[in-house]
């Protein structure tokens, strides 16, 4: 396979990423056959997934065009992935100019992809950093620089903390998080749930059991005590298509059927 010009030396092209797979489901372009054939697979078992994918980025792009609205200006993105597509910079910069963005991921295939897409822009950074480690991810000198300004930060946990287990303490890392917030700040989170489609969720979390990062479903009452500590923004914690919808007529009868659960907090 021909390497095109956006893939880092390195990469393995024979290799799925759930970075590109990620991608794929969005429609994007940074993504090579084995990716599709990958998500492809998932698709016989869950044929919904692109559409779960992309209700995930359409709240990811009214979330920060909220935040953004808000005056808030920098944004640390968790589990970011690769930034292509609707990514948080573009999103914050059509209403802020100014606005920072660091992403952070683990996967090093998913960081070079971004250091290479991001190389020319001053404003974007991306540090690699596992969120579990998190007095770590927060001591890092570009994370400390953004958080230590004195101002408000989105810290956006979209689509990352259902690869977080239990035994790992989801709730303890958003209290880290909490207390390196600025007062201001704001939480945006979404969240693989158990009640929208409790036929797939056992099946779904067999699959992802036999990957990498396998996936933990949580409910909603789960997911909105993630929000301790916070201000919930009107809607509360809701399924995606129900959080600000750009038309409130467009939200489908049944919008459990996503299987996302969304929610914004401010911390006081």
């Amino acid at each position: 396979m021909s390497r095109p010009k956006w893939v880092p030396a390195g990469t393995d092209l024979d290799k799925p990423n759930a970075a590109r797979v990620y991608d794929y489901y969005l429609g994007g372009s940074h993504n090579f056959a084995v990716d599709r054939e990958m998500a492809r697979k998932a698709m016989e078992l869950w044929p919904e997934l692109p559409m779960i994918m992309r209700a995930n980025r359409a709240f990811l792009r009214r979330a920060v065009q909220y935040v953004a609205e808000q005056g808030v200006t920098r944004f640390l993105d968790i589990g970011s992935g690769i930034p292509t597509f609707g990514a948080v910079h573009e999103i914050a910069r059509e209403i802020a100019p100014e606005a920072r963005v660091v992403y952070v991921d683990r996967d090093p295939v998913a960081v070079a992809h971004s250091r290479l897409l991001l190389k020319d822009d001053p404003l974007s950074e991306v540090v690699q950093a596992d969120m579990r480690d998190t007095e770590d991810l927060l001591a890092h000198p570009t994370v400390a620089a953004l958080m230590g300004a004195g101002e408000p930060v989105a810290v956006l946990l979209v689509a990352v903390l259902h690869f977080i287990s239990d035994a790992e303490d989801p709730e303890r890392i958003i209290r880290l998080l909490r207390a390196a917030m600025p007062p201001g700040s704001i939480l945006v989170l979404s969240h693989a749930g158990l009640e929208g489609r409790p036929d797939q969720a056992g099946p779904h979390q067999d699959l992802y059991a036999r990957t990498p990062t396998p996936l933990t479903m949580r409910s909603k009452e789960r997911i909105t005590g993630m929000f301790d500590g916070f201000d919930l923004v009107d809607p509360g914690v809701v399924y995606f298509g129900e959080w600000h919808p750009e038309n409130p007529d467009a939200v489908e009868p049944h919008p459990e059927r996503m299987a996302g659960l969304v929610g914004v907090g401010r911390r006081p």
